[in-house]
Parts: C-alpha cells; structure tokens; sequence
C-alpha cells in the first residue's frame, strides 16, 4: 500500500519506520527545522532520537503533495492538532481513509477522536484507530507487540488490520471504537495517578489497587459512551492501562512522578519535551463524568492536583479517607 504518516513526532516516526518494510511510505511533518535535520541526517533527534529512517521512508516537504498517491493516512499528531488536520485534509479534497494514534478527549468539546471525525468528514467517512499497549521507542526497535484497530466498519478494521499486520506487530481487529478510544484516553490519566502514587512511595499494593478501581472508571465511561464492557478487559484497556502505569517510558507516569516530588505543571511539561495528553484529558474527562453522573473518583483526584493546584499529598488523602461501598460500585 502507498501510506502517508502525518505528524513525524515519536510515535509518527516509529510506525514509519514499522511500516516501511512492507509499504511504500512518506513521512510528513510541519516543523521546518524537524525535516531539514531529517532529510540531512535520516534520523529524527528531536522526538525520537537514535533511530535511522529507512531508505525507502520519503520524507514530505509539502503537505498535499505528500498525502496525494496514499490509500491509507495514519494521523500521528499530538490531539489538538487532530481537527486542524482534518480540515486540511477536507478542504484540499484529499481526505482518504484514515486511522489515527493520538488518544484523548479534545480540550473544550470532551470528543473523541472518531466524533471529530464525523464532524469535520462526515459520520460515514472510513475510519479507525490504532491502539493498545505500545511504546514509540519499542516500535522502532522492532520488538515484539500487540495491538488493536478498532472502527465502526468491522471490515475496514479487518482489512487494514492484516494489511499493517507484521510478525512483530500483532494487529488485532475491533468494532469498538468508542471503547477503544475511552481505554486509550482515560488510561493516560490513570497513569498519572499511578506516577502521584509510586512517587509518594504508597508501594505496589496500592498501585495495584488504584490501577484495578482505575479500569473499573474507565470501563464505566466507555460503556455510558457506547463501548462494550469486553473491550476494557482486552489490549486497548487492561492492556494499555497496564503498560502506561507501570513502564517507565510513559510521558503520563513521568508527570505524575514528579508532581509527587512537588514540581509545578508547567515547569513538569517544559522539562518533558513531549505532550503528555493525560493533561488536558483529565480536565475533560471529569467534567464529562460530572455531566454524565458517573463517579470517577481517581479522575477527579488527578484533575483537581493538575488544574487546581490541590497538593498531591493532599487529593491522595480524600481519596483514602471515602466512604467503603461494595467493590461493584
């Protein structure tokens, strides 16, 4: 298949890399100074250092020119720059089937990735995302992986599911697609939680407890948003939940390591260099969950420490000090 990966952040790049061994490929990316080092140096040593580009990997200068010959897009920007792309893409006339990477609630309007989709191409545009437990430096590496894609069109996820599949790359197919995304996104701000938890030295039984009540609010999400319960217990929920909370190369955990040893947030996502979404998907989803009426207590907890400066210490301990109730709840 021709492909065009848009956005050559971390994750934009190592599946470029992934998937060139199969596929024709072009790589594209808005930062000027990103391309001219790759395109000098066939490595990517602002967001994923370390890594050649393939030979075979076309490196896009021009954004419709890029995208142009593709019969598949895979949109790897960070999600706020999910919609503008979207309009772009619209607006050229060179919209084509898609999947996208990025996970979260887009800031102000809570939707998901696939209803900014609908309202930006249409609520029958062919579509997808990829999701799961992943990590963009693994990818590169080419070590061994599991994954999901997930669309409304079982027989797009079937199909575009085996033509990316590798034997490194398990690519397994999905019709959630609204509980894909919910696992993707709210597992970021669990994440989080769990970094707050292991940097107060609260040790493993605790993370293992907040990790089990963080699934049991995440599945409870995704069902009220139309998931179906099984997802949450497969790779794009457990799965990816398991590997952001406890892998020390997720951005999520970062943050919330150092918001237990008192750093500030913006000082915290200065010194990342990366976008970590469970930021700002926090924020949204405990107000989606307010609207809703679902308790997400967790959520709260990593909102309230994120976006009003309640101290860490301080939200673990009203989160310790509720009421019990049966586990079911």
């Amino acid at each position: 298949m021709n492909l065009a990966v848009i956005a050559a952040g971390a994750w934009g790049t190592a599946l470029a890399i992934a998937f060139s061994a199969r596929h024709r490929l072009t790589l594209w990316t808005r930062e000027e100074d990103v391309t001219r080092e790759m395109l000098a140096t066939r490595e990517n040593r602002r967001f994923l250092p370390g890594f050649p580009l393939p030979d075979s990997v076309r490196i896009g200068t021009d954004f419709e020119a890029s995208v142009a010959d593709a019969e598949l897009l895979i949109v790897a920007t960070p999600l706020a720059g999910f919609r503008p792309t979207l309009r772009r893409l619209h607006e050229s006339g060179l919209a084509r089937p898609l999947i996208w990477v990025c996970k979260g609630l887009e800031a102000d309007t809570a939707k998901l990735p696939h209803q900014v989709v609908a309202d930006e191409l249409g609520a029958d545009f062919q579509c997808g995302v990829l999701s799961g437990p992943s990590f963009a430096e693994e990818v590169a590496k080419g070590l061994p992986m599991a994954i999901t894609l997930a669309s409304r069109d079982a027989g797009f996820a079937r199909r575009m599911a085996v033509e990316l599949h590798s034997a490194r790359m398990r690519i397994y197919a999905n019709d959630d697609l609204p509980g894909a995304e919910v696992g993707g996104a709210v597992k970021n701000v669990m994440a989080i939680a769990t970094g707050i938890c292991d940097g107060l030295g609260f040790g493993y039984n605790a993370r293992a407890a907040l990790m089990t009540r963080g699934l049991a609010e995440i599945a409870r999400l995704g069902v009220a948003l139309g998931g179906q319960p099984n997802t949450f217990m497969g790779l794009a929920g457990m799965g990816d939940l398991i590997l952001t909370c406890t892998g020390d190369l997720s951005r999520n955990r970062q943050v919330g390591l150092a918001l237990a040893a008192g750093k500030k947030l913006p000082q915290i996502l200065a010194d990342l260099g990366h976008v970590a979404e469970g930021v700002s998907t926090a924020r949204e989803v405990a107000r989606l969950a307010a609207q809703l009426g679902i308790e997400m207590p967790i959520t709260q907890a990593v909102d309230a420490i994120l976006h009003r400066d309640v101290p860490a210490a301080a939200a673990v301990e009203n989160l310790l000090s509720r009421d019990p109730k049966p586990e079911t709840q």
